[in-house]
């Protein structure tokens, strides 16, 4: 059995690579800006972020519900997290996220996350107010993921996420699911080389209805004004395939160097490549930094080929602290990633692990 998953496996990586590798540097970017949601590419956790997502094949914990749901398998008993961004600083938006994984079998994970984006109050403008002065709204982005991993073996890992996105402010609201699929394989004689795939972010289309979407208009001629609703367009998920590789360097002072990279392809903007390293010392503290790279980062952001605020380095550290012999231990979280405007995306999280 465990032959036939491994084969399974290293079938499915030959496959997708093989499938992907022509259009590597090519990117989607034809197709950028025709996808909403895209509150579901942004990760609210600290930990994993803090090397640009380099680690999709080696994350664990409750960040691996937006990383890889695969890794979600290695929790002992339970895990909790909970995680605060300041992303962009000084635009007002901020993401609150917390999450909890129970182990229900031998084998089995199970998961609940739920991820929060608010923007602050915004000034309500119309044709006869466009400067304001009639009141604010707040428009709150949320995800809810409940997440399920098996351990198949003790080389391979795989799981699935189902994801409800809620979209909402006042007299408006657009709702959508999508599921996230993971596999993670480990082998080596330390368990130290791994491998990983993710594809994020499948489902169906979204549209937005409500009040908001209504006017009162009246036309020529008529001597009272009438109602009138306006369409909206479906628009899809933001679909991303991630393929990523890791190799560990343990020594034996408990410490440990791991090397990773991640092909990020995205179905509706600029394919993405991210390196990453992580330092372990002693399981006490972690430091971890990753890059990442897309056509056109370096253009100055007046630049149409320039598409992403973020420059590409993410910086991140742990301190873990062990409270007991039995395995709980305490974790404080950082991370930031680097941005041309603004003043970077700040992340802040604490984790309990039993």
């Amino acid at each position: 059995m465990k032959k036939l998953f491994r084969t399974i496996v290293i079938a499915s990586l030959t496959i997708i690579i093989g499938f992907t590798s022509t259009q590597a540097f090519a990117g989607n970017k034809d197709r950028a800006g025709q996808a909403g949601a895209n509150e579901l590419l942004v990760n609210p956790w600290a930990a994993s972020s803090g090397w640009g997502n380099a680690g999709m094949a080696t994350i664990k914990g409750v960040d691996a519900m937006w990383s890889n749901v695969a890794g979600i398998s290695f929790v002992n008993t339970m895990d909790l997290n909970f995680s605060y961004t300041n992303w962009l600083a000084g635009s007002g938006t901020s993401v609150v996220s917390f999450g909890m994984l129970a182990r229900i079998s031998e084998s089995v994970v199970a998961g609940l996350s739920v991820m929060s984006m608010s923007f602050g109050e915004i000034d309500k403008t119309t044709t006869e107010n466009p400067d304001g002065g009639i009141g604010t709204y707040k428009p709150n982005l949320m995800n809810i993921n409940i997440a399920i991993a098996k351990s198949f073996s003790n080389s391979i890992h795989g799981g699935f996420v189902l994801k409800i996105i809620s979209e909402s402010m006042a007299d408006m609201t657009g709702t959508g699911v999508a599921l996230d699929a993971g596999i993670q394989y480990v082998t080596g004689i330390t368990d130290n080389i791994h491998f990983g795939i993710a594809l994020k972010n499948i489902g169906p289309t979204m549209k937005y209805k409500g009040d908001g979407l209504a006017i009162q208009t009246q036309f020529e001629g008529m001597s009272s004004s009438i109602t009138v609703v306006q369409r909206t367009d479906e628009f899809e998920l933001p679909t991303q395939l991630n393929i990523a590789a890791a190799y560990d360097f343990n020594f034996d002072d408990a410490s440990r160097l791991t090397l990773a990279m991640n092909f990020n392809s995205n179905a509706f903007s600029k394919d993405q490549f991210v390196f990453g390293v992580e330092g372990s010392f002693r399981d006490i503290l972690m430091l971890r930094g990753g890059y990442t790279y897309e056509a056109g980062l370096f253009k100055k952001i007046e630049d149409p080929e320039c598409t992403n605020v973020h420059k590409g380095l993410s910086l991140g550290a742990t301190v873990q602290a062990p409270l007991n012999k039995k395995g709980l231990k305490v974790c404080i979280d950082y991370a930031y990633r680097n941005t041309k405007h603004w003043k970077g995306s700040h992340s802040v999280g604490a984790r309990i692990l039993f």
